[in-house]
């Protein structure tokens, strides 16, 4: 079963919320109540709908990207997720490691109701790699869209918990951002003047090095080996500090985008998300439909 977690998945958000009008308006047995309710489930419906298009296209029209070669900005990414720091999470019920949980707890009443007790998710990061490198997820602020789901009954309580584990398949869209090698403040031309100053200062391995016809002396030639060899060393050097300080992130967008997180595949997404937004278009106009149909059962009240 798909569930909404965090933000909320707005679909199953506002198909609620249909329902919710719908009982309503029975429950008010009066044309009046119903047509008041038919009418809120005509903007509900176009926002749904909204929002459910939007969605599958985000989805559809994003293409997957390498974490090793992402472009800064809007990116989808798949991968195998890991814990951010070796060590996985603990589910809270059930013990199990994961990469991320949520959970509730229900208590069972003397009149045979679940009533919530308690709840939580939790908001560690975690490590997503596709083979070219490794991006970490936080996935405050995400759409989670997961599938494993768990729930058993002890005693008088029911456990639910959804889990994210560590190995399996993720995809995350969302803002991609690397950080780290971007703050570093490497100048070429400074570097390589500042290494030939210091290989200046060690002159018998100077010599060693750049006098190729031996006569003791650096001459113009040889001056200039030494600057494009002191340039390669140094660009290798920027290229490894780049290597090790770089850090990549996706994070929520700030434009308020989707940002989304989910154990299924891009084509199975957008699949639902269509279905979501011609299920509320349907909805938009079968409410459309009984308006009129309800205003002239009482004689347009």
């Amino acid at each position: 079963m798909l569930v909404s977690l965090r933000r909320g998945y707005s679909n199953l958000v506002t198909s609620g919320g249909q329902l919710v009008l719908l009982l309503i308006g029975f429950q008010t047995e009066s044309y009046v109540g119903m047509f008041a309710c038919v009418a809120l489930m005509v903007p509900l419906s176009l926002f749904a709908w909204t929002s459910a298009w939007r969605r599958a296209r985000a989805v559809a029209d994003t293409p997957t990207s390498k974490v090793a070669s992402a472009a800064q900005g809007y990116v989808e990414l798949i991968g195998s997720g890991r814990p951010l720091a070796g060590a996985p999470l603990i589910s809270p019920v059930s013990q199990l490691p994961c990469l991320w949980y949520r959970y509730k707890i229900e208590r069972k009443t003397s009149d045979n109701k679940w009533v919530l007790e308690d709840k939580g998710e939790s908001d560690a990061s975690f490590i997503l790699e596709d083979g070219t490198g490794e991006c970490v997820v936080d996935p405050e602020g995400a759409e989670m869209l997961v599938t494993k789901k768990d729930s058993w009954i002890q005693d008088d309580r029911r456990y639910t918990q959804w889990l994210l584990i560590e190995r399996q398949t993720l995809y995350v869209l969302g803002q991609f951002a690397t950080r780290g090698s971007v703050d570093l403040d490497m100048n070429v031309a400074e570097d390589v003047k500042l290494l030939l100053s210091e290989w200046k200062t060690r002159t018998g391995e100077l010599l060693e090095r750049f006098d190729l016809d031996r006569n003791g002396q650096i001459d113009l030639r040889e001056w200039e080996l030494a600057r494009a060899q002191a340039r390669r060393e140094v660009v290798a050097n920027h290229r490894e500090l780049r290597a090790s300080a770089e850090l990549h992130v996706m994070h929520l967008p700030g434009d308020g985008r989707l940002y989304l997180i989910s154990d299924m595949n891009p084509d199975s997404l957008a699949s639902r998300y269509r279905l979501w937004s011609w299920f509320h278009i349907a909805v938009f106009f079968g409410a459309l439909i009984a308006l009129p149909f309800l205003w002239g059962m009482e004689g347009g009240f």
